[in-house]
């Protein structure tokens, strides 16, 4: 095969390192973004906290509507000097609020501090009297309970666990004894290895402290009737242990008062997950929605006036050496990218307003009366049809950000929703349908709760086209059980 040169055109379409910038900051939820700029700060010395002087009489950002694009011009003095490019200065853009109290940018979120519960087991564990080899192994099983306070590992496993990680040798019975011990500790019902045996331990010591006849009840009906209980099947535990309706209903009671994860309360959770950030805040204004961005999605940056004096100094120079101009080129490139990351912040601060507000217009009967049956059909399309932007920039913004308003604080994925056609032709929103359901579901009989084609004909009965695995569908989303396993006594 001879080989041979040619010429070809090729069109090819490549993200900016700003376009790649700001798409990584538009997904980075408030709460996050006050830790990116910090680390931005670190890493270029170039970028400062604070307003730029020159920009000091500008009015701030209160809302999409008077949102002034001149303010992302630059210093033209500035640019002149170093023969930027591009534009350069930011002007500023702290967003303000009368109806808001503003929140202190310096200021940190307490987050409570709490004993594990693992140094609460290891603390009762000293009050057993062990040996150093018992105390070892006893430190290896409580270090294999996990959040929920369940040890799921078999004994074996523990036993090989120790043999192989600390060179101990050891039996099942010596760990199954040890985890006897370890299961009258407090929480009650710690270290078992199932919901079933974590209930029966926490009826046991019940039993031992004060003993009635529900609880002895329950004590057989977890001990022999398990699987009957958590499948509802009460008609065969009621023959099988020869007890009333009432005796049944007061054992239940009993059980319904036990903690099927008795770790839960020590779990660790995400500080992040702990506390919602809302990134806008929406109130009802005599009728109108006003839209106003969290003062933290609006920090105020500027350009380090050092590096803009030392340009000018380096650049007035009469005589510039190699080591003259590699300085030249370092603080122009740090003073660059400080521009650049100032601009994307606030190209952010533009796409979350519009993109909002284009969310408010579409959803504004929700965001004055709170109804969720008011909630109109909307999908990403929508929103970037109507601000002219992409379907995945809008992914991008509703991605882990909330919005607060006077009926609570909502994600704004919330508000996303596909459309479900009525018998008369009109389209409404699933999340209508779905607060329908639920309403269903609550005002039910609990002695003979509705099935999922009594729930398909009480929706098509208003006018919802809709057919029985949908509603399966939709009941399974809202978290709600089957019938049979709705039922009470």
């Amino acid at each position: 095969m001879a080989l041979y040169q040619g010429l070809h055109q090729k069109l090819q379409q490549k993200l900016s390192p700003q376009q790649i910038q700001l798409m990584k900051l538009l997904q980075v939820p408030t709460a996050s973004l006050e830790e990116r700029i910090k680390e931005e700060i670190e890493e270029n010395p170039a970028l400062e906290v604070g307003v730029d002087e020159t920009d000091q009489d500008q009015e701030p950002v209160e809302s999409a509507d008077n949102y002034d694009e001149e303010n992302s011009n630059a210093d033209d003095d500035l640019a002149n000097d170093i023969e930027y490019d591009d534009d350069g200065e930011i002007a500023e853009y702290k967003l303000k609020d009368d109806h808001v109290p503003e929140l202190q940018e310096s200021g940190s979120i307490p987050h409570p501090s709490s004993i594990s519960l693992h140094e609460t087991l290891v603390d009762q564990l000293r009050l057993l009297n062990l040996n150093t080899l018992q105390s070892t192994i006893a430190e290896q099983i409580i270090g294999s309970i996990d959040d929920d306070g369940y040890l799921r590992r078999d004994t074996q496993s523990i036993v090989d666990d120790l043999a192989f990680k600390q060179n101990i040798e050891s039996n099942e019975d010596e760990v199954e004894s040890l985890i006897a011990s370890i299961q009258q500790f407090d929480p009650p019902g710690i270290a078992a290895r199932d919901v079933r045996e974590s209930l029966l331990i926490q009826l046991r010591r019940k039993l031992k402290q004060v003993s009635n006849g529900a609880q002895k009840i329950a004590l057989r009906i977890i001990d022999f009737h398990f699987e009957e209980f958590t499948k509802r099947h009460f008609d065969k535990i009621i023959k099988s242990l020869e007890i009333s309706e009432d005796q049944l209903k007061n054992a239940i009671a009993e059980i319904k008062r036990l903690n099927p994860r008795p770790g839960a309360h020590f779990s660790t959770v995400n500080k992040a997950e702990q506390y919602i950030v809302p990134d806008f805040f929406v109130y009802n204004n005599n009728g109108v929605p006003e839209l106003s961005l969290n003062q933290r999605n609006a920090p105020e940056l500027k350009i380090s006036e050092d590096y803009k004096g030392m340009l000018r100094d380096y650049e007035k120079g009469s005589k510039q050496d190699k080591r003259q101009k590699e300085a030249v080129n370092f603080i122009k490139q740090k003073i660059d990218a400080a521009k650049w990351f100032i601009d994307a912040i606030k190209q952010r601060q533009h796409t979350l307003i519009i993109t909002m507000q284009a969310i408010i217009d579409h959803q504004k009967n929700f965001f004055l009366t709170g109804d969720e049956t008011s909630m109109r059909p909307m999908i990403l399309r929508d929103i970037a049809e109507r601000t002219n932007l992409d379907i995945s920039t809008i992914s991008r913004v509703a991605n882990s950000k909330f919005v607060q308003t006077e009926f609570g604080s909502f994600r704004l994925k919330h508000f996303f929703s596909e459309a479900l056609s009525t018998d008369s032709g009109e389209e409404v929103s699933t999340r209508e349908v779905k607060t329908i359901l639920q309403e269903f579901i609550d005002g039910e009989d609990k002695q003979n709760p509705l099935s999922d084609d009594t729930l398909t004909e009480l929706l098509q009965s208003k006018g919802y086209n809709i057919a029985r695995r949908t509603v399966a569908k939709y009941r399974e989303l809202l978290n709600i059980p089957v019938a049979r396993l709705r039922k009470e006594l």
